[in-house]
């Protein structure tokens, strides 16, 4: 099993940043993929980035490319979402999830594992 706690999520003007994080515990050494997800009220969860473990492969959602990185501290175990030049539309439920399969996987039901999401929100 491999547990999953995100932080880092707040209420921000548009235009503004954050930070947020994902601290992995547990069977790490059998993830393959991470990802951050986000749920805005009333829509689906959607992908919104995705990294290769080890590899460093990165993948976005063009709704957030220039804007949003994502990255990986693989001695701490932890991934990162950084961003910035955020707007209203970014406000969700921001999930991190973890894979064990191969391949990329980029809905939800590809991934096994999940965060108990945070709360971001973005004011015009």
């Amino acid at each position: 099993q491999v547990q999953l706690v995100e932080s880092g999520g707040g209420s921000v003007q548009a235009g503004g940043s954050l930070l947020l994080s994902c601290a992995a515990s547990g069977d790490t050494d059998t993830v393959t993929y991470m990802a951050w997800f986000r749920q805005a009220p009333g829509k689906e969860r959607n992908w919104v980035a995705v990294i290769s473990v080890g590899g460093g492969q990165i993948y976005n959602d063009d709704s957030v490319k220039g804007r949003f990185t994502i990255s990986q501290d693989n001695v701490q175990n932890t991934v990162y979402l950084q961003m910035n030049s955020l707007l209203p539309e970014d406000t969700a439920i921001y999930y991190c999830a973890a894979r064990r399969d191969y391949g990329l996987g980029m809905r939800p039901w590809d991934y096994a594992f999940w965060g108990q999401g945070t709360q971001v929100t973005v004011s015009s």
